[in-house]
């Protein structure tokens, strides 16, 4: 729950966000883990952080020599490998501080992000999230800040967005054609880099733990705009995002995991007579996910593409 000052006043309000703690989420992640962590620990813009890392049950010994290399870092062992969201939760719940950053352990946080989304978080007490841009290892930008995925916008995005990757509704769901420099209101942002009101994390639940990977940042998104709060992105701050340097290591897996997500979150949203449209959508996921399968077998790409 939130934490109240001596005066009554709640500490998530944007008048008391003075504090923040980066919680980094870690699977097998080798040298890159220390390297985030670090670029973590520099980024003094806000103040200095409280750093908490969830190690999901690594089994590259990255951990251990994060542990080693800077023990002033404060690392928790999962039971087991929970997935992002309940290692997400289990950070939070070690830290108090009003503002919590929920990140990737193979970001690279760039000088003054951290300041840039408490300066967004102050600036309107009702933001409940915030991302900042988020960068491809070529430096191009990465399409971090999206929209709700209608049902016409998602039957188009998962019908065509593996073999024509501009059809008009990926682009309208990565929001491709809105100038990445823009500072805006959107309905979600990417879960790899994200700086949340703890007071707006309190009102919904916290993250939803029946996802074990995807889905559960738009999932947390759209909770938070149900509930009241705005979500925003920030182009202001920026980190580097190695994509799937975890995932390449059981592509299949987590091909299959993306659309078991995408499945849930549909089963959730669409209540009522809204309900049909599950029956359309369980055989096109299911065939979009033995196309994406085959397509990883033929292309053999070096680092699997982001499917969603």
């Amino acid at each position: 729950m939130s934490a109240t000052s001596s005066d009554g006043s709640s500490e998530g309000s944007s008048d008391a966000l003075n504090r923040w703690a980066a919680v980094v989420v870690s699977f097998n992640y080798g040298d890159l883990l220390e390297a985030a962590v670090r670029s973590v620990a520099r980024d003094t813009s806000a103040g200095e952080p409280d750093i908490v890392v969830v190690d999901n049950a690594s089994t590259d010994g990255s951990a251990a020599r994060l542990r080693a290399a800077m023990p002033e870092v404060r690392a928790l062992d999962a039971p087991g490998n929970v997935g992002y969201a309940r290692g997400a939760n289990l950070g939070i719940a070690a830290t108090d501080a009003p503002v919590v950053a929920v990140l990737n352990g193979d970001l690279e946080l760039k000088p003054g992000v951290a300041g840039a989304m408490l300066a967004a978080l102050a600036a309107d007490p009702r933001l409940g999230a915030v991302g900042p841009r988020v960068l491809n290892l070529d430096g191009s930008t990465y399409p971090s800040a999206r929209s709700d995925p209608g049902a016409l916008v998602a039957v188009g995005h998962a019908a065509l967005g593996l073999v024509w990757r501009t059809n008009p509704w990926t682009r309208r769901y990565r929001q491709l054609d809105v100038d990445p420099d823009e500072s805006r209101s959107v309905d979600w942002v990417s879960g790899s880099a994200m700086w949340l009101r703890r007071e707006a994390l309190d009102d919904v639940g916290g993250w939803d733990e029946r996802y074990f990977m995807y889905m559960e940042d738009l999932d947390l998104c759209w909770r938070l705009r149900r509930a009241g709060w705005h979500i925003r992105y920030e182009p202001a701050g920026s980190v580097v995002h190695v994509q799937g340097a975890s995932t390449a290591k059981r592509p299949y897996r987590m091909i299959a995991e993306h659309h078991r997500s995408v499945w849930r979150f549909a089963r959730r949203r669409y209540q009522g007579w809204r309900r049909i449209l599950l029956v359309p959508l369980a055989p096109l996921l299911l065939l979009r996910c033995l196309a994406a399968m085959v397509q990883h077998v033929v292309a053999r790409p070096r680092v699997p593409r982001v499917t969603g």
